[in-house]
């Protein structure tokens, strides 16, 4: 068993043409824009931003949205780069299929299951939350036992089983929907930050970088990892303090790679793919650095709140009124990223299986509606129940070390594809390679070093059975081990769509 043999991109994208396996082709730009926007923009745009201005940077948190933009910027080249080269389902794990070999492709593809499932449950329970908020403000009171929080989330599981039969229907109509939400959410978003201008006290920008201080050191399973490596005294506040607000507010970015996983539903992937990956990067952090801006003016650092800074920043200043507005704004927002992270969970396992290194028969599309009927339906019942029996909150990290992961071998991949195949014509090139991608990766497993050491524990007990899976099944099944083609034969189905 060749562990690193490669899935040729000339290979993957014949699958795409695969009758019984071919998704259908409609996304555009904005489309692609308008859903990375959905799955970036979600409630730590309300309750992120005070949080770690309060805690860790003070009006500087403006500069560590700066400094994760970048740092997302360099990954999202990466992926832009991918994404236009490689136009297939699957996201990070197809890229490092054909850069780095199977073996890395079914751990980022393991990794990226880890991922979009427990974010669409940990989004989920937080949007029950702020629906609970909601419908207080009108009077309306779930019962405790079916609330967020209760012996079953009622209100995440019809979320999650109405968005699943949503993403089931079709990825346009799903767009669609989507594209309704987002609309909703960034007029109350901008609405607010136009609202909060009146309100703003240039006082509270000074100083604009606190002085440095040190904080209690964490200790234990949830100290991060590099603390316990380096028995370093963490720090607050000052220059070191913008640098780990970057670290913290990175994670407000995650969602953009989500994007790449629509690559084969992409009418013109190697032009409408890096427009939608870096437009989404762009707007968010415009919109990021806007809303810091207005929280930290309008209250002081010192006195936000870091559970729900921005709401309660108008209640400071006697407008209660929008406190349910930005519940609302919550609600939209968070329905767009389960949404999002619905789909991506159902074309990475698509790609998986397509491949076999996952059943093969997994995944057949509807005949009608062109989607991965039987691959959406597991993904909505695992999720469902998920968010509504499971306690996920301490296991929300989980999220951003998949995600990261998955970041370092694409940053890695650009490099070895490029020394591979020269020959491929790539539309956008990540400039400054292997500089660029080489920095990305390191940067990223720096964000990882600073989560906890539970996390890193769970996400390698995480990763031991994804191991035992692929030696014991999966390994010698796959397509490319075992050279078995499609069900249908390829060079038909590839003449008959050209």
């Amino acid at each position: 068993m060749d562990l690193l043999r490669t899935k040729s991109i000339e290979q993957s994208i014949a699958d795409t043409d695969e009758p019984e396996y071919q998704l259908k082709k409609s996304l555009t730009a904005l489309d692609l824009t308008v859903f990375g926007v959905g799955v970036v923009i979600g409630a730590g745009i309300f309750t992120l931003t005070g949080r770690v201005a309060h805690t860790m940077t003070g009006p500087a948190i403006v500069l560590s949205f700066v400094l994760a933009a970048i740092c997302c910027g360099l990954a999202a080249m990466c992926y832009a780069e991918f994404a236009s080269t490689v136009p297939v389902s699957g996201s990070a794990y197809t890229f490092s299929y054909a850069s780095l070999g199977e073996f890395f492709a079914w751990i980022i593809g393991w990794d990226l299951i880890l991922e979009m499932f427990l974010g669409a449950s940990v989004v989920a329970q937080g949007w029950s939350a702020y629906l609970g908020v909601f419908l207080e403000n009108f009077g309306i009171i779930i019962p405790e036992q079916v609330a967020y929080g209760g012996v079953v989330d009622l209100p995440a599981v019809l979320l999650v089983c109405v968005l699943g039969m949503l993403v089931g229907f079709g990825i346009k109509e799903s767009m669609r929907v989507n594209m309704v939400l987002v609309a909703l959410k960034l007029f109350i978003v901008l609405f607010v930050i136009v609202a909060g201008l009146q309100f703003i006290n240039p006082a509270n920008y000074t100083p604009f970088v606190p002085e440095p201080q040190a904080t209690e050191a964490v200790t234990g399973w949830t100290q991060p990892l590099l603390q316990a490596l380096g028995g370093a005294t963490p720090m607050a506040f000052g220059w070191g303090g913008v640098i780990a607000g970057a670290s913290l507010v990175f994670f407000a970015y995650i969602g953009f790679d989500v994007v790449a996983t629509t690559a084969e539903e992409t009418k013109r992937p190697q032009r409408d793919l890096p427009i939608g990956i870096i437009a989404t990067l762009i707007i968010c952090t415009v919109l990021y650095c806007a809303v810091a801006l207005v929280v930290t003016g309008m209250v002081s650092y010192k006195d936000l709140d870091p559970a729900a800074a921005l709401a309660n920043a108008f209640v400071f200043h006697g407008q209660g009124w929008m406190a349910t507005l930005i519940s609302a704004g919550a609600v939209a927002g968070l329905t767009t990223v389960v949404l999002t992270l619905l789909v991506g969970a159902t074309r990475i396992i698509f790609a998986m299986s397509r491949d076999n290194l996952l059943p093969m028969s997994l995944a057949k599309v509807h005949p009608v509606h062109r989607t991965p009927a039987r691959i959406t339906a597991i993904v909505t019942v695992v999720c469902a129940l998920i968010a509504g029996l499971t306690p996920v909150g301490m296991l929300e990290e989980m999220v951003n070390i998949g995600t990261l992961s998955a970041f370092v071998l694409v940053s890695i991949g650009i490099p070895v594809l490029r020394k591979k195949r020269p020959d491929i014509p790539r539309t956008f090139k990540v400039p400054f390679s292997p500089v660029l991608p080489i920095i990305s990766a390191a940067i990223c497993l720096y964000l990882m070093l600073n989560l906890s050491v539970e996390t890193w524990i769970r996400f390698l007990v995480w990763l031991a059975i994804g191991l035992v899976i692929y030696f014991v099944w999966s390994g010698h099944h796959s397509r490319v081990q075992t050279g078995v083609e499609l069900p249908h034969d390829l060079k038909k189905a590839v003449g008959e769509n050209h």
